[in-house]
């Protein structure tokens, strides 16, 4: 994952995973830029192929989370972000994954899911009316100067300053995909020092199951 991330120059990307005794984790992107490689990314739309947005209700137990891992690494789909955290009953976890590639193989990948012993049900949630929702952090370099500036642009973005120093300032923001894509776009051009996204999660509305 993230091989992409690795060779853009002026940019590194790596991939963190926060696990617990009972199996389950979080993995999040951290990303570090800085100014000169500015003008060499891609808009973020252009990186990423046909995504789609997968739920999963499985066992809370170790090792499960290499098994569905494993399934998608298989089919060489990318794991573009994944969540896991207990379920309100504590025998169970919920999965919500963000995953790269084409539909075809992804039919083949909820069949292969849905036949683990561990998972319950493995679901694609891609074009269905659901709540998504993502945080991220992003530290920008700002200068005493250019405070107010970058201020506006958090206020428009409904952020929060969750840290502040005399060269940098953290922001906390919250909402879809595109929102922080659009807040990331919009703060880059005046250096984003590091930034770390959780991924999205997912539920399902009204009395459909996620």
């Amino acid at each position: 994952m993230a091989r992409e991330g690795r060779e853009e120059k002026g940019r590194e990307e790596s991939i963190m995973v926060n696990g617990t005794a009972n199996g389950t984790a979080t993995v999040v992107k951290t990303q570090t830029s800085n100014a000169e490689a500015a003008s060499l990314r891609l808009p973020i739309a252009e990186t990423r192929g046909h995504q789609h947005s997968i739920s999963l209700l499985v066992n809370n137990k170790p090792g499960v989370l290499i098994r569905v891992s494993l399934v998608f690494a298989r089919r060489g789909y990318n794991i573009d972000s994944l969540v896991v955290s207990p379920a309100h009953n504590g025998k169970f976890a919920r999965m919500n994954i963000v995953a790269s590639g084409a539909p075809k193989t992804l039919e083949q990948i909820l069949k292969q899911l849905n036949k683990l012993i561990d998972v319950l049900h493995a679901k694609d949630h891609t074009g269905e009316t659901v709540v998504e929702k993502e945080l991220a952090l992003i530290k920008v370099r700002c200068a005493p100067e250019k405070r107010s500036e970058v201020l506006q642009i958090a206020e428009h973005f409904k952020a929060q300053t969750v840290d502040l120093s005399e060269g940098t300032l953290m922001l906390q923001v919250t909402g879809g995909t595109d929102k922080l894509d659009a807040a990331e776009m919009m703060l880059d051009k005046y250096g984003i020092a590091e930034m770390v996204r959780t991924g999205k999660v997912i539920m399902a509305r009204g009395d459909s199951n996620t």
